[in-house]
Parts: structure tokens; C-alpha cells; sequence
């Protein structure tokens, strides 16, 4: 197979660990491909994939490009209902969007993560956050047969349009302010991006005190604030390391027909991880 070229965009992405797991994924398969990370807006989305040429095979997103990408190419069922994408798959030259496919793994990686951690059929949820992220987690949620839920947001307005279009998918979810008491749930996703995670700590303890298991989309610092707050009240503690290893298999199938074991992607994800850790001078923590 010719060299080929993927990477992950958005803004900011220096943070990611996405090209050390596609890295590693395409060296176990023997290809010569390259992946790395570009600054991409959703203003200067459409710039960059006319820069583009033929070696390119495809994209992982990130915020903020997430709902932008989906005007790239062809959609699926989940793409459709969600208007939200990560992957972008160039069949033909970037920028014919003909034979452009725009794919959600969020969503199979969310899923994987909770199957794995023992958590085939939720009994009740909340999801913490409003934004692409939040919207694949409450489809994954409804994918795993929750019916019914919370969503939660620092703004409500936005956490009502977010249960109003959950509606679609068949799980009716309450609205609530960040900060009002949760009803108990079986699990909490937080799908917040990392500037925000701080907001948390006020509410950390009323928080875990409401479920049993809570799910961190973010994985980098580890733990986050809510997250020790769980692990130190015993709660099983599931980190966005999972999605983020889960999500990739099907990416890297998507662009080049072949599946890695998850185990690659987790091993190149926490030497990276300790590299980086290493690099800050910071000691050994463990990923839950």
C-alpha cells in the first residue's frame, strides 16, 4: 500500500494523544503512513482541506470542527441523527465530497468503554456537558437501552435544546442547571472539555455521591478533579483513555480496512503518557 497521511484537527490539539496511537497502530500493520496534528478552526477548515493532496487517506476531529466536518462528505444513520462526526474518510481526493464519508466512533468508543467496564445495560444516567461530545454520549447511552436521564450543563437553555433533541432517539432526559441536585444514576459521563473541568470541583461530592460509576471523557492531567473526588469515595472510575483507545480501532479501520487490537492503542497511549508525565517532572498516577 502507497505512503499515506491522516492526522487529527482541531483547536487547540497539541494536547492530543491521537498521533501516538495512530502511529503505532499503522506501524503494527506494516503500513508506511504518517500521522500527525494540525491547528484547524471552523473557519479555516475548509482552507486547510484544500491544501490537501492525494496521499491523504483521512482525519480524525476534535473540537471545534466536530459538527463542521459533516458537511465533507457522505453521512451515515448515526452521523444523520446527530450532526456531529470525528472521522473523515477520503476515498477519492480531499475535497470531493462525493467520495468523502463522514463517520461518529465517538459514539462505538463511549459504548465499548462502559461494555467493558462491566456496564452492558445502564439501569439510569447523566451526562454532564452540552456539546459534541455530550450529544454522542447520549446516543450511546440510548444504544445501551437507557431510556431516561439527566443531561446537565453550566447552561440550562442549552441542556433543555439537548434533551429536546433527545427525544428523536428515543430517551427522555431532565434538564438541570450545573449545581442542582442529581437524582441517583447508575452512571455519570462528564464530556467537558478540559478548561472546564474545574468548574466541577464546587459539586464534586454531591456528584459522586449520585452514582456509582463516573466516566471522565478528558485523560490528561489524570485525575481530573472529579474524578479523585470518586476514586477516593471508592466509585468505579472510568477515563476518557478508553474512549479515546476504543474510538481509534474504528477509525483506523474506517481509513485502512483493518482492525488492531485495543491493546496496541492503550500501551502506546500510556507511554505517551508517562513520557509526558516524565517531561513535567510529575510521578506515576493510575488511569482508572
Amino acid at each position: 500500500m502507497p505512503v499515506g497521511r491522516s492526522a487529527i484537527i482541531g483547536c487547540p490539539v497539541s494536547h492530543s494523544l491521537s498521533p501516538a496511537l495512530h502511529q503505532a497502530a499503522y506501524d503494527w500493520l506494516g503500513l508506511d503512513w504518517h500521522y500527525g496534528r494540525h491547528e484547524v478552526t471552523v473557519d479555516s477548515l475548509d482552507q486547510f482541506i484544500a491544501g490537501l493532496d492525494s496521499s491523504w487517506r483521512g482525519l480524525s476531529c476534535t473540537t471545534p470542527v466536530k459538527r463542521a466536518v459533516v458537511a465533507l462528505g457522505a453521512g451515515d444513520d448515526t452521523v444523520r441523527a446527530l450532526g456531529v462526526a470525528n472521522t473523515v474518510v477520503f476515498d477519492g481526493r480531499p475535497g470531493q465530497t462525493e467520495r468523502t464519508r463522514v463517520r461518529n466512533t465517538d459514539v462505538i468508543g463511549l459504548r465499548q468503554a462502559l461494555v467493558a467496564a462491566g456496564h452492558q445495560r445502564p439501569r439510569s444516567a447523566a451526562v454532564i456537558g452540552n456539546g459534541a461530545t455530550a450529544t454522542s454520549a447520549i446516543y450511546a447511552l440510548t444504544q445501551l437501552g437507557v431510556r431516561a436521564g439527566q443531561v446537565v450543563g453550566r447552561d440550562l437553555a442549552k441542556a433543555t435544546g439537548l434533551a429536546q433533541r433527545a427525544r428523536a432517539w428515543g430517551v427522555e432526559l431532565t434538564p438541570r442547571r450545573l449545581g442542582d441536585q442529581l437524582e441517583p444514576v447508575e452512571v455519570v459521563i462528564v464530556a467537558l472539555p478540559a478548561s472546564a473541568a474545574s468548574a466541577l470541583s464546587p459539586f464534586a461530592d454531591a456528584i459522586v455521591a449520585a452514582t456509582e460509576v463516573v466516566f471522565d471523557v478528558l485523560y490528561d492531567p489524570w485525575p481530573t478533579p472529579l474524578a479523585a473526588v470518586a476514586q477516593a469515595a471508592g466509585r468505579q472510575v472510568i477515563s476518557g483513555l478508553d474512549l479515546l483507545a476504543r474510538q481509534a480501532i474504528d477509525q483506523v479501520a474506517l481509513l485502512s480496512g483493518q482492525t488492531v487490537p485495543v491493546e496496541v492503542f492503550l500501551t502506546a497511549a500510556e507511554q505517551a503518557l508517562a513520557q509526558r508525565r516524565a517531561e513535567r517532572g510529575v510521578g506515576p498516577c493510575c488511569v482508572g
